[in-house]
């Protein structure tokens, strides 16, 4: 299909999701890029956050990733995730939970590298609950 992008999503547990697209949106590292059929190449890092698979038919598809690596070429774009997991599967209370173990070690003020851990897990613990937020928002 001429009107389509084949789309990749896996991590170290494996795939998670594959099949075609229309748009694919990505949370890379210098903000969120919207992928189209016959998009120019590009390799970047992705940070936590939502990864949205628009499917041919309309409907709408949610991938929470922990960060990564993405490849668009124009037929085909893998996302290359450290953790993926689908949105409808997100764990609020797990997410809460983590968010709260981050503010606290930021609040202790340990080493730097125990700083660095904790706004790194206070970040993926955002995406998740914005990921979860924005799945419950009643659609338009």
């Amino acid at each position: 299909m001429a009107n389509t992008i084949n789309v990749d999503i896996v991590s170290a547990e494996g795939e998670i999701f594959s099949g075609p697209a229309a748009m694919v949106f990505v949370p890379a590292v210098q903000g969120e890029i919207g992928i189209a059929p016959r998009h120019a190449p590009l390799l970047t890092m992705l940070k936590p956050g939502e990864v949205r698979v628009q499917s041919p038919d309309g409907e709408e598809h949610g991938f929470y990733v922990g960060g990564g690596a993405l490849e668009i070429q124009p037929q085909r774009v893998t996302v290359l995730a450290d953790t993926a997991i689908r949105a409808k599967d997100l764990d609020e209370a797990a997410a809460l939970a983590a968010m709260q173990r981050a503010e606290e070690a930021l609040r202790d003020r340990g080493s730097v590298i125990e700083v660095a851990q904790a706004q790194a897990e206070a970040a993926r613990a955002a995406a998740q609950l914005a990921a979860i937020r924005r799945l419950r928002k009643p659609r338009s």
